[in-house]
């Protein structure tokens, strides 16, 4: 059996985020077929997962991990300017981890980097198979993100890292020998200059066992949003922000007892500040079990203005069967239709029409069309 060393630019657990949800699920199949080593690199509270993770014995290799705590801020953007490398991928170096990846690279056929941060941990001696599984074409979110700062001086800046990130993406593609991607990030990845032959199609790795569970019932659901998430992720932040100061004051005009449950953990200051003067806006934290939320939720909101990549967790409430209305950025990658599928919203106006449409009318909401296996398509590596 050949080895493989899958390098992450976090702990891919536990798994209830897109991007950890990925992963984990990558671990989990590429063990099956590989003997698997992991290596990553532990952020914010990765080290209290650590053991639990490794105790899933998910794999049956080596465990490779190294604590990195660089804060995303003004003065370590700074030192990324000096160093001339993207905020991020300083934000992921370590030196210590760099000497054991560079110790232990000759012992595996295959390195699966997982995030292109962690590029930079491929040895440049290494002759083996290098495969680069990118989450997001992340160059396209901070475009994206630039076009929605009002500040000159900010849409400057992500204007930047956006090139910054894009000359490193492209360098990492370009010195891969597969490129793994959703469909809408292959198509942004070739515009820069990677070669389309390297690419392969892969899609959302979510929680399929939602299919399996009964239909929601609109007569047990309460008049409740809910929304899921990486609460410290600044797309999902923005979005949140946006619809919390354009959209839920228009809705709250109609629906004065509508509640909004924000799932995730250590949601960022702005998102609390934002909500602090409505009770009927409800930081639940992390929720281990979604099915108590999504039983009693009438409708999925997922307000997002700028990313790209596949999102989980748009995919993950389609699959549960909760009613979705989101943006065209949320559908990337998706072949819905507008209110058999999903509900498109652009503006706060049409996000506010929608969700009242799915909040007062049980036809539209029962109208929803669960996402069947036989339509779902996934790319594995053989």
């Amino acid at each position: 059996m050949k080895t493989m060393l899958f390098l992450s630019s976090e702990l891919p657990y536990p798994p209830h985020s897109g991007g950890r949800i990925k992963s984990f699920r990558l671990v989990d199949y590429l063990a099956k077929h590989y003997r698997l080593s992991v290596g990553c690199i532990l952020k914010g509270n990765d080290p209290d997962y650590k053991d639990e993770f490794i105790h899933q014995k998910v794999f049956d290799g080596q465990f490779y991990a190294e604590h990195v705590n660089v804060e995303r801020n003004a003065k370590n953007l700074m030192i990324s300017y000096y160093k001339k490398v993207p905020l991020n991928w300083y934000r992921t170096f370590s030196k210590e981890f760099a000497q054991t990846i560079a110790q232990q690279a000759y012992l595996f056929d295959i390195i699966f980097v997982d995030h292109y941060e962690v590029f930079q941990y491929i040895p440049k001696f290494y002759k083996g198979l290098i495969v680069l599984h990118e989450h997001n074409a992340e160059y396209v979110m901070w475009e994206r993100f630039a076009k929605e700062m009002k500040h000159p001086a900010k849409r400057l800046a992500a204007l930047f890292e956006s090139y910054r990130i894009k000359k490193y993406e492209l360098k990492s593609c370009n010195q891969s020998d597969i490129v793994f991607a959703a469909p809408n990030d292959i198509d942004n990845l070739v515009k820069i200059g990677v070669d389309p032959n390297k690419c392969k199609r892969t899609y959302h790795l979510g929680d399929d066992s939602q299919l399996n569970l009964p239909d929601l019932i609109f007569d047990n659901t309460e008049k409740a949003l809910i929304n899921v998430g990486t609460l410290t992720w600044e797309a999902n932040i923005d979005g949140l922000l946006w619809f919390l100061s354009q959209t839920w004051p228009l809705l709250k005009k109609d629906h004065v007892d509508l509640k909004f449950y924000i799932v995730g953990r250590n949601p960022d200051k702005r998102l609390l500040d934002a909500a602090a003067k409505d009770p009927n806006i409800i930081f639940t934290g992390f929720v281990e079990n979604l099915e108590t939320y999504f039983s009693k939720c009438r409708v999925f909101v997922a307000p997002v203005r700028f990313g790209s990549g596949i999102k989980v967790k748009v995919i993950n409430a389609m699959s549960r069967g909760i009613p979705v209305v989101t943006t065209r950025v949320g559908t990337e990658g998706l072949d819905v239709q507008h209110m058999k599928h999903i509900a498109l919203s652009e503006t706060p106006e049409d996000m506010r029409s929608n969700i009242d449409q799915l909040l007062t009318d049980k036809n539209a909401a029962n109208n929803r069309t669960k996402l069947k296996n036989s339509n779902q398509e996934k790319v594995y590596l053989g």
